[in-house]
């Protein structure tokens, strides 16, 4: 009998001990993305480390690709040489008349995402599940990003001496801005904007995102 209860006592353990993992699992995925937001200024006083930059990166080894074909390459820009960046790159697209980063909130830190082989679907495919992956990473460590898709290309090859072609670059570091989310409906704008020191970012209803 006493067998009989210690095995139903640790069978009962396990099961919570599942739903607990299974609902923490769920819990901290939503909150990586609650808080993974386009972040476009950046505490000053907040180094981002080589390890955290190496860490981020080191995602990609374990992510889909397509066709496992692993084309994507990337390089680490620290402390020492992010304002060599700054001159090539344009945040807040949709908010040109603030010239964002404000100045004392720029990145410390980038990742320069380029291929082995010309830019294709495939590729295309494998930036987008990178990108997302290195983000959440980011955010877990408690850091903030955003891909930066508008940039010189040419300018960054030669400022970082890089033999293949940038296609995104993301910028890391701590956040220092205050960004929320708002649901709107299909025929209201997915413009981002400001109010208040707030940055609010419009996102699709569940319901119209269905089909």
């Amino acid at each position: 009998m006493a067998d009989n209860y210690l095995d139903k006592k640790f069978e009962e353990h396990k099961a919570r001990m599942t739903s607990v993992a299974s609902s923490r699992k769920h819990t901290t995925l939503n909150a990586l993305l609650a808080k993974n937001r386009s972040c476009r200024g950046y505490d000053s006083s907040y180094i981002v480390r080589d390890d955290q930059l190496l860490s981020i990166i080191d995602v990609n080894r374990r992510i889909p690709s397509a066709r496992n074909a692993q084309v994507l390459r990337f390089r680490a820009v620290n402390s020492s040489e992010a304002a060599r960046m700054l001159p090539h790159i344009r945040l807040g697209g949709a908010l040109p008349h603030l010239h964002l980063p404000l100045p004392g909130t720029e990145p410390n830190a980038y990742i320069i995402i380029c291929s082995t082989v010309p830019e294709n679907k495939f590729v295309y495919v494998d930036l987008g599940i990178s990108a997302q992956s290195m983000l959440l990473r980011a955010v877990e460590l408690g850091l903030a990003g955003i891909c930066i898709g508008a940039f010189d290309k040419e300018a960054v090859k030669r400022e970082f001496s890089l033999e293949l072609e940038p296609l995104m670059l993301i910028a890391i570091g701590r956040s220092c801005e205050d960004i929320r989310l708002v649901d709107i409906s299909s025929e209201e704008s997915r413009s981002y904007y400001r109010a208040d020191g707030v940055h609010y970012v419009p996102k699709l209803r569940i319901e119209d995102i269905l089909l």
